[in-house]
């Protein structure tokens, strides 16, 4: 069987959750076959962070690409980025990589395309709401990405970077997250929205907000890698 590789610790809860959900998702398909094979890489998140912050992107590439070294060193077939913000970087990335990748922002956009949605909000960080990576790819199918106003983006990313990466998840949160996504429904006429972080899904648990359909990126990546697997 072919080996999982992981770049983790893009933030730790994220990573957590790609593993219980590649152990579990695996088990649910082949109750009787031993569990997939999975290395994890737990690589250094503030400095990811400060690279995007400071506009580094070349040294954010860089970085990822010496830590995907290391899992193909340890014995990696292919490989998942467990985190949305650093898919700024996904393309140079993709090209010199020593393993394969599966891209988070495709495997959403298949299966945005598969549901037949075509107007789609996006939650994530700022550097996500506010970068071209996730309408480009959207809208080779045709799909428009509709992102929260300013105000809200930024109640988003500080709650993101204050209390979700730390693993905090409130319910006085939650809730005026589901605001927000009504907002987007109700200004654009969305279908669905996308947790286009992967702590997003730790908190806004379930299949809908607001009447809205959202779409689990870490699930939906979970899922492609298993695809892979298979293949």
């Amino acid at each position: 069987m072919k080996t999982i590789g992981l770049i983790g610790g893009l933030g730790p809860e994220s990573t957590v959750d790609y593993y219980r959900s590649l152990i579990n998702t695996y088990h649910a398909r082949h109750p009787d076959a031993d569990p997939p094979s999975i290395i994890i890489n737990s690589v250094n998140m503030q400095y990811a962070l400060r690279c995007t912050r400071e506009d580094r992107l070349q040294d954010l590439a860089e970085f990822l690409l010496l830590e995907l070294q290391k899992l193909a060193a340890a014995g990696a077939d292919f490989a998942l980025i467990t985190a949305n913000t650093p898919h700024l970087v996904f393309d140079e990335v993709e090209q010199r990589s020593p393993l394969p990748l599966i891209s988070i922002v495709q495997a959403t956009a298949e299966r945005a395309t598969q549901s037949g949605f075509k107007r789609l909000g996006l939650l994530g960080t700022r550097f996500t709401m506010q970068a071209n990576f996730y309408p480009d790819v959207f809208a080779r199918n045709q799909m428009q990405i509709y992102v929260p106003e300013e105000n809200d983006q930024t109640y988003i990313h500080e709650k993101y970077f204050g209390e979700l990466v730390k693993g905090v998840f409130l319910d006085e949160t939650r809730d005026r997250l589901r605001e927000i996504i009504a907002r987007v429904k109700d200004r654009h006429g969305i279908q669905a929205a996308i947790l286009g972080g992967t702590e997003l899904p730790l908190i806004l648990q379930g299949r809908e907000a607001a009447g809205v359909p959202l779409l689990d990126t870490t699930r939906i990546h979970v899922e492609a890698a298993l695809a892979q697997l298979d293949q």
